[in-house]
C-alpha cells in the first residue's frame, strides 16, 4: 500500500475497509465526550455491545431454570461451550477435538506442563526467549522446583546478540539443537509481549521435535490477532488467554490445545478433575479417571458460564467476519500505516525521536507496535492519555500501540500520529 501523510488519506480508506461495520459492535470508551483512541487491545480488548445480553441470558436462565438449566433451554450449559470449541478451533488452526475453553492462562500452563514436561536424568532443560511475560518465567521456574531441579541449570533463555531488541530464528534453532542431548521442553510465546516479535512457531517446533523434545506455545498475544496453524505446525500444546485481541473481558476465560497424536498416551501425566471425565459417563460418578478423548480430557472444573457467556459474545463476532486472515489483512494495513506516520514525524524533525522496536518485517510482527522514546518518554505517553489516546506504557521508555482490525481505523492511526508528533514539543 502506498500510504500518505494525509487525513483525507485516512479517511477514504476507512470508507474503502471491508471491516468497518465492526467498529460499531464495541463499546469504545470516551474522552471528552468523544470516542477514544484506543490502541490497547494487545493488554484488553474493548467489551462487545452484545456481551451484556449474554451474560443476561445466563442470568435469566438460572432464575427460570435453576439447576436445570445444566440441561434445558437452548442452550443448556452441558453443551455451552461446543459452539466456542468451533469458533476457537478456527483461530488457532486446530481440530475441534484438539481444543478446549477453560480456566485461567497460568492455570491452564501449568495443568499442561504436569503433561509435557517430564524431566529425568538426561533429558531436563527448557528452552524459552529470554524477557518472556513474568508470568511465564514463574511457571517456569515452580515446575522446575517442583521436579526437585534448579531452574539456573535446567532453564534456558535465549536473548536477542549484543545491540539488537528481537531474536534470530537462527539463533533460536542454533539452541535447540546445542542443547538438544538435554532438552525437555522448548517453550516460546507466539508474540513477545515487550517488543511485539512473532516468532517462527512452525520451525521452533521442528527443531524442537528433531531434538526429541515437546514444543508448547504461550500464544497470549497471538491468538486472534495471526493466522495460527497449531495442527499443522505440530505443536504438541499450547495455551492462551482471551481478554486481550478475542474481547472476553478482564480476567476472561482462556483455553488449551493439545496434539491429536497424544491422545492415545495412556501413560500421560495429568491432573484430574471430573470435568474432564468422558461424557458419556460423568455423572454415573464412578471411581477410576476415564478422560474424554481429546483436549476436554484436560479439563478439570466444571465450565464458568458466566465467563463463557462473555466469550460467546465476542466469538459471535469472530465468527461473522469468518476468517482470521481477513483480519490480519487489514491488521497488517493499520499496522504498517502507524509505522510509516511514526517515521514521517522522525523525517520531518530529522531526529530518531521514536525507535520502532518491533520487527519491520509484517510477518514477523501482529497489531502491535513497541516504540521506543528518545528522550521525556513517560511524559509523552501521558501526553497521549491526556489527549484521548490510550495506548501502554513499559519501563523504560516503550509505549506500545496496538491498532485491532475489528474496531481500530485509519483514521485513529493518523490521529495517533498527529499527538505523537504534537507532544514532541508540547511535553518540552
Amino acid at each position: 500500500m502506498n500510504y500518505q501523510n494525509s487525513l483525507a488519506f485516512a479517511i477514504e480508506q476507512d470508507e474503502l475497509d471491508s471491516l468497518k461495520r465492526f467498529r460499531d459492535r464495541f463499546l469504545i470508551p470516551k474522552h471528552k465526550g468523544e470516542d477514544a483512541i484506543y490502541l490497547c487491545g494487545n493488554s484488553l480488548g474493548l467489551q462487545p455491545k452484545s456481551a451484556a445480553q449474554y451474560i443476561a441470558d445466563q442470568m435469566a436462565n438460572w432464575q427460570n431454570l435453576a439447576v436445570e438449566g445444566w440441561f434445558q433451554g437452548s442452550d443448556s450449559w452441558l453443551e455451552y461451550h461446543k459452539p466456542l470449541t468451533r469458533s476457537i478451533a478456527n483461530i488457532v488452526g486446530a481440530s475441534e477435538n484438539e481444543v478446549a475453553v477453560m480456566n485461567s492462562l497460568t492455570v491452564n500452563l501449568h495443568l499442561l506442563m504436569i503433561s509435557f514436561y517430564k524431566p529425568d536424568s538426561k533429558r531436563f532443560k527448557i528452552i524459552m526467549e529470554g524477557g518472556a511475560f513474568p508470568s511465564d518465567q514463574y511457571a517456569m521456574e515452580s515446575q522446575v522446583k517442583f521436579h526437585g531441579l534448579d531452574p539456573k541449570d535446567a532453564i534456558i533463555e535465549i536473548f536477542p546478540r549484543e545491540g539488537e531488541v528481537t531474536l534470530r530464528t537462527e539463533d533460536i534453532l542454533n539452541c535447540i539443537n546445542e542443547h538438544g542431548d538435554e532438552l525437555a521442553l522448548v517453550m516460546f510465546s507466539g508474540i513477545n509481549y515487550y517488543t511485539g516479535q512473532f516468532f517462527d512457531l512452525p520451525a521452533i517446533a521442528k527443531a524442537a521435535h528433531d531434538a526429541g523434545a515437546y514444543a508448547g506455545f504461550d500464544l497470549a498475544h497471538a491468538a486472534g490477532n495471526v493466522p495460527l496453524k497449531l495442527h499443522e505446525w505440530g505443536a504438541d500444546f499450547a495455551c492462551w488467554c482471551s481478554y486481550k485481541y478475542m474481547n472476553s473481558g478482564p480476567g476472561g476465560i482462556s483455553g488449551i490445545f493439545v496434539h491429536e497424536k497424544h491422545f492415545t498416551d495412556k501413560a500421560m501425566n495429568r491432573l484430574a478433575g471430573w470435568w474432564g471425565y468422558r461424557a458419556d459417563r460423568r455423572f454415573l460418578m464412578t471411581p477410576g479417571f476415564d478422560p474424554a478423548v481429546g483436549a476436554e480430557g484436560w479439563q478439570v472444573s466444571t465450565s464458568p458460564i458466566i465467563l463463557l457467556a462473555l466469550f460467546k459474545a465476542s466469538m459471535a463476532i469472530f465468527d461473522t467476519v469468518g476468517d482470521i486472515d481477513i483480519l490480519r489483512k487489514k491488521s497488517v494495513a493499520l499496522t504498517g500505516y502507524l509505522e510509516f506516520l511514526t517515521g514521517e514525524i522522525n523525517k520531518d524533525r530529522g531526529d530518531n525521536v521514536f525507535n520502532i522496536i518491533t520487527p519491520a518485517n509484517e510477518a514477523d510482527r501482529g497489531c502491535q507496535l513497541s516504540i521506543v522514546c528518545s528522550r521525556n518518554a513517560k511524559k509523552i505517553f501521558n501526553y497521549l492519555a491526556e489527549n484521548g489516546v490510550i495506548g501502554d506504557w513499559r519501563e523504560p521508555d516503550v509505549i506500545r500501540l496496538s491498532p485491532v482490525p475489528l474496531y481500530n481505523s485509519f483514521q485513529d492511526v493518523y490521529h495517533t500520529a498527529k499527538h505523537l508528533a504534537n507532544a514532541i514539543e508540547a511535553v518540552k
